[in-house]
């Protein structure tokens, strides 16, 4: 029997791995469980642990992890999948891989074939209130989206952070989410913009010190800014539009763009393609000089 599971959702993808591994294990025993990562074996290694039998229990599971990572032993995906013993369990597990490849299509033709992409950022806050419930704890739709814009959209995480909060207290809000979670560095880097606007240097100046402290790097720095700056330029050309069409176009959460549509509004226009261009104009320099790119970027956020 084989099972595929593929795909850029990483929090989908081990959560179906590790449940057939929980289910094998409850009725063979993790000695009967084998794992190989592909890319660091060869074709012979991967055939043979396949095709023979487990010294230690009637049925064997192998878990073929980075197959697509090996070239050789992808390419010969056929050979792997025609040599599996019948008493054997084998999963292919692949977090990425190419859908044009001859590797690809000969896993989709297979009967257990599982991809996962990752979750429309759309469709995040309606998940985690889901997923609450599930723990029987209470989560809104505006929380779930404050969540969502102090940790980032990385569904993995948010699991992890979500189940923490339950464990903490059944009814999450807010004040729970601000205690128990950290902020990430793009969200502070929203606020070090939204300081800046509001004409306080100093506060937008202190926050980039705090970002340097935790030693998030310049060139980190740079491609957040950049990020924000995506956001309010969309804001800005869909002006006429509402925050849901512009995020449904975009393919974007509506919290950061509500977030951005309110930085928009102290803002003169024309003002974020003067952002963008002296933006650029720093990150060209940094990769053809010697500028300090730390110091540009003090200047710049001074400037705005």
């Amino acid at each position: 029997m084989i099972n595929v599971i593929i795909g850029t959702n990483a929090y989908k993808t081990s959560r179906h791995l590790n449940q057939l591994i929980k289910e094998f294990k409850a009725k063979h025993g993790a000695l009967a469980i084998e794992r190989i990562d592909c890319e660091e074996a060869d074709l012979p290694q991967i055939i043979a642990a396949v095709s023979s039998q487990s010294l230690l229990a009637e049925d064997k599971m192998v878990v073929l992890k980075n197959l697509v990572l090996n070239k050789l032993a992808s390419e010969a995906i056929e050979q792997i999948t025609s040599s599996i013993n019948e008493t054997t369990q084998v999963i292919i597990y692949d977090q990425t891989t190419d859908k044009r490849t001859q590797y690809y299509k000969a896993l989709k033709k297979l009967k257990s074939f599982n991809e996962y992409s990752n979750q429309d950022q759309n469709d995040l806050p309606k998940w985690l209130t889901s997923e609450a419930k599930k723990m029987e704890a209470e989560l809104s739709i505006a929380d779930a989206n404050y969540l969502i814009s102090r940790v980032g959209a990385n569904q993995q995480l948010l699991a992890m952070e979500l189940e923490k909060l339950a464990i903490y207290n059944a009814k999450i809000n807010r004040e729970t989410i601000a205690l128990l979670t950290t902020e990430t560095p793009q969200s502070k880097v929203f606020d070090l913009l939204d300081a800046a606007f509001a004409g306080n240097k100093q506060r937008a100046l202190k926050l980039y010190a705090q970002q340097r402290t935790q030693r998030v790097e310049p060139q980190e720095i740079m491609g957040m800014l950049a990020w924000q700056l995506r956001l309010l330029a969309a804001i800005e050309l869909g002006a006429a539009s509402s925050v849901d069409k512009i995020a449904k176009d975009l393919g974007l959460s509506t919290y950061p763009l509500s977030k951005a549509k309110a930085l928009a509004s102290k803002m003169l226009r024309g003002k974020v393609a003067q952002l963008i261009n002296d933006a650029a104009l720093i990150d060209k320099k940094a990769k053809t000089s010697s500028i300090d790119l730390n110091e540009a970027l003090k200047t710049y956020i001074f400037s705005i």
